[in-house]
């Protein structure tokens, strides 16, 4: 497990030496953008794209409206890290992939993280196309990157998630949503591991522990940033309301299309908070 981990960093560090000399300056926000979140990314200022499969030891995206970039620029004044497309543990990967690139974010620098996901909604009210801010999160994946040897250089061994989601981050993202009229829900995200969609027998049992939203990300990511001292921000896109007394079937093509047609307010908001960054 020891050789593991040294490999781990090597490649960590193998990666983040591949970017470093090909953008400029140092990223202070990273964002991460959800299943079908792709156009919610700001404009940025001098873009620079790479994607994955051209970056040393990255993992690749394999699920559909994942595009599979990584983008450094500027957006506003606040320079930023961009992945468009994250990595699932359903898609076979272990949580040190998942985590990899968060990982390099916090060697090449990144102070904050904001997350974006597409979750279907738990509680009652919620409707297609709410932006829910994540307040806090069940991990009932069975899985935690932190698992094995702890790398003393990346973050504390017993890291405390009692402050998981930043609460400076949750004030600035509301003034900022005032300010653009855009409504904002506040709730707890619940991570499964996936693919197969909830029973109605799940859904119950998610709402009686007290989750308002659900999907199958973020949750790893989330652990290893805390890990690593960045402060963190999420916002799940309800793309489908659950009602365990009236189940209706999912459909992907129309989760995909629900958060696509969110992503551009999504976009606006998560613009005006990064020009907030610049000043904290």
């Amino acid at each position: 497990m020891d050789q593991n981990r040294r490999d781990y960093v090597k490649k960590v560090n193998e990666t983040t030496d591949w970017v470093k000399p090909k953008i400029s300056g140092k990223p202070c926000l990273g964002l991460l953008t959800g299943t079908g979140l792709g156009e919610s990314v700001p404009a940025m200022e001098n873009q620079v794209t790479f994607a994955y499969d051209e970056i040393p030891h990255f993992p690749l995206s394999t699920v559909q409206s994942h595009a599979g970039r990584l983008m450094f620029g500027m957006i506003g004044a606040t320079p930023a890290i961009v992945m468009q497309g994250r990595f699932h543990l359903y898609e076979g990967y272990t949580p040190h992939e998942v985590t990899f690139p968060i990982r390099v974010m916090q060697q090449l620098g990144v102070t904050h993280l904001i997350l974006t996901n597409a979750a279907g909604g738990l509680r009652p009210g919620y409707m297609p196309g709410d932006i829910m801010m994540i307040t806090d999160h069940i991990n009932l994946t069975g899985a935690n990157p932190l698992v094995g040897p702890n790398e003393d250089d990346w973050g504390d061994r017993f890291p405390d998630m009692s402050r998981a989601y930043d609460p400076k981050l949750f004030q600035i993202t509301e003034t900022v949503a005032a300010s653009l009229n855009i409504d904002i829900e506040k709730g707890v995200y619940v991570g499964l591991r996936g693919p197969s969609l909830e029973t109605p027998a799940e859904i119950r049992f998610l709402t009686t522990i007290g989750a308002d939203a659900v999907g199958f990300s973020t949750v790893q990511e989330v652990i290893a940033a805390v890990h690593g001292k960045i402060a963190v921000l999420g916002l799940s896109t309800i793309t489908n309301a659950h009602d365990p007394d009236a189940p209706q079937p999912a459909d992907v093509e129309e989760i995909i299309a629900v958060a696509q047609k969110t992503a551009p307010k999504l976009g606006r908001l998560i613009g005006a908070v990064a020009g907030k960054l610049s000043h904290h």
